[in-house]
């Protein structure tokens, strides 16, 4: 076999030990369940969004829509949220409601807020989607699918975790 300069080369292969082999099987394993997980994050995220889809639409009122800034500690920043409240009836019964999205939260950019504020006037009419399990839980806004959509990425990770477990189990002759 012809080498750099000349040189002929024996073959490079090194022989595959078993602590080496157990060393790549535990290393796919380690990637498999870090993949999986996130799998199962990106899933669960899409099936929480999907739920949203299927409770009862109603008619709501938005009651007040404000910006509200708070500084939790004395050594924060100060922290940005919209307050949205809409009245809606469920079956009859009158409930107030709060939440835009099914998961909220504030920040530092104060811009955010004011966006769910200016789509969200006192006055407008919204379509409200009641938990049917619980009246009192409804949303306005449906949660992204982009789980679904992402889901691919750490799926190769579970793949590719697999591809090493099973070249570093199988027997080689």
């Amino acid at each position: 076999m012809a080498g750099v300069g000349g040189l002929r080369m024996k073959n490079m292969s090194v022989p595959s030990t078993s602590g080496a082999r157990l060393l790549k099987a535990l290393m796919g394993l380690v990637i498999m369940l870090a993949g999986g997980l996130f799998v199962g994050l990106l899933w669960l995220s899409y099936q929480r969004a999907e739920e949203t889809r299927q409770w009862t639409p109603v008619q709501g009122l938005v009651l007040l829509s404000e910006v509200v800034s708070e500084k939790p500690t004395t050594h924060s920043e100060v922290a940005h949220r919209s307050a949205v409240r809409y009245s809606y009836e469920f079956e009859g019964v009158k409930h107030t409601g709060t939440r835009v999205k099914r998961v909220e939260g504030a920040s530092a950019d104060r811009s955010k807020a004011e966006k769910v504020v200016k789509a969200y006037p006192p006055g407008k009419v919204v379509t409200c989607f009641v938990n049917p399990a619980q009246p009192d839980f409804a949303i306005i806004e449906h949660a992204t699918r982009a789980g679904l959509y992402s889901i691919w990425f750490p799926f190769l990770f579970v793949v590719g975790g697999a591809g090493m477990v099973w070249s570093a189990l199988r027997r080689k002759s």
